[in-house]
């Protein structure tokens, strides 16, 4: 047997990027399992999960390299295999179907250790003014369109001046001049809600009170929209981050509604409608009940809603939030459910930032059911948040190739980011900042 400080250079030269040896390092503890490592049950733990993918290994090794080895000087570079070697799905390419779309997604954990040499985003500033004359969003400023926004204190709605959709104007569109080219008009309204009038906030760094108003403008707006005969669907949703295409740092979320439903939300509503005339059962409701019993991919709760990481997630920290009680949309919430809303919105927002330790990036929408006049039984309202980085603050995924042109595809295993997001503080890495 060779001696054991081969094998402890061995592991090392690995993990510092210096030396490909063929094993693969599954032992290694996650962050929030770090300083527990010396515990007799985990190191137990760690030695069943080296066995079940190196029964070869002898004894004397294994307890070498889970005894000995000292994570924290290796976390950052190698994180989240103790999980991976543990869920029952293997660390193997593999594909996980996404029963809201009816679409297959492509799972490759073994390409988290490729080389990364191509864009590097630039972080969001980080210091910015409580007040900025040159915002077109903060309170008293003459906003791109020419009108002025009023001195508001709270939550701020306005017609959107360069909208996507237009009102009914009582004209009828173009005609389609071949049934392969179809054509039709499509109106509707486009708001704009700031969600503070403090130009340096974010919804992390927002007390739960104030993200509250948030929501209580939310179920207005839905409830408003909603009820006016020429819309069927309203989209609330937020692009937070340079990367996200966002062009204002000033806090705030838009509103989209549609005289139709638009695609997404429109599938999501079949196959839940399909779920229910199949299995009698909603979908989502029966989905929940799943991941509470798993626990793996559920990152926080509350006594009303559960913060997770879908099993068919694409993007790489991709969550998904879920009311525990059936609903259609976010109009049938009390005040005490909007304030849980609030809490766990707050919870999630604090821990992405705190991820990477910067101004996380994301798109974030409700998805609810459409406002048509007719009853959507099946539907279960739920809000998506689908954030791009990957790796680190300034390197991001990108949905381009294979995605485009086949299936979407995922390097880190969803359970291994829910691993990570759970771990994460729900103090702000900026609270101590004045």
């Amino acid at each position: 047997m060779q001696p054991l400080f081969f094998w402890f250079h061995r592991v090392s030269m690995h993990v510092s990027g210096r030396f490909p040896p063929k094993l693969v390092v599954w032992f290694l503890l996650d962050n929030h399992m770090s300083h527990i490592l010396h515990r007799k049950r985990y190191r137990k733990r760690l030695r069943y999960a080296v066995w079940q993918r190196f029964p070869q290994m002898s004894h004397l090794k294994m307890r070498f390299i889970c005894g000995v080895l000292n994570p924290p000087r290796v976390r950052k570079r190698i994180s989240m295999a103790l999980t991976q070697a543990q869920h029952e799905l293997p660390p193997k390419p593999h594909r996980r179907f996404n029963p809201l779309t009816g679409e297959w997604i492509l799972v490759s954990p073994q390409r988290t250790r490729r080389p990364w040499q191509g864009q590097a985003e630039k972080p969001d500033p980080l210091d910015r003014p409580a007040y900025d004359p040159a915002c077109y969003l903060c309170p008293g400023n003459i906003r791109a369109g020419g009108h002025k926004n009023p001195d508001y204190s709270k939550p701020y709605v306005f017609t959107n001046d360069f909208p996507a959709l237009e009102p009914d104007d009582g004209h009828d569109g173009p005609p389609s001049p071949d049934h392969l080219l179809k054509v039709e008009p499509e109106t509707g309204i486009c708001r704009v809600i700031c969600y503070s009038p403090r130009h340096d906030l974010s919804l992390a760094r927002m007390t739960v009170r104030e993200v509250q108003q948030v929501v209580d403008a939310w179920q207005a707006e839905y409830r408003e929209l909603g009820a006016r005969p020429d819309i069927g669907h309203v989209q609330i949703f937020e692009n937070r981050g340079a990367a996200m295409g966002c062009s204002n740092p000033h806090p705030h979320g838009q509103i989209w509604a549609n005289r139709s439903v638009p695609t997404l939300p429109a599938t999501e509503g079949r196959c839940q409608a399909a779920y229910l005339a199949e299995k009698g059962d909603c979908l989502l409701c029966r989905y929940l009940s799943l991941e509470i019993a798993r626990g793996e991919r559920i990152i926080l709760q509350n006594e009303t809603f559960v913060v997770l990481v879908p099993f068919w997630a694409c993007w790489p920290f991709e969550t998904l939030i879920l009311p525990r009680q059936h609903g259609g949309s976010i109009a049938e919430l009390d005040a005490g459910q909007k304030r849980d809303l609030a809490e766990v919105m707050t919870r999630l927002a604090i821990r992405y930032d705190n991820l990477f330790q910067t101004a996380f990036p994301y798109t974030m929408g409700l998805h609810q059911q459409p406002t048509d006049g007719k009853n959507h039984p099946a539907w279960h309202w739920h809000i998506h948040y689908l954030p791009p980085l990957l790796r680190s603050g300034s390197v991001k995924k990108f949905m381009v190739g294979y995605e485009m042109l086949a299936m979407p595809q995922r390097d880190l295993p969803p359970e291994a980011c829910a691993d990570r997001l759970r771990s994460l503080s729900e103090t702000h890495y900026r609270a101590s900042d004045p």
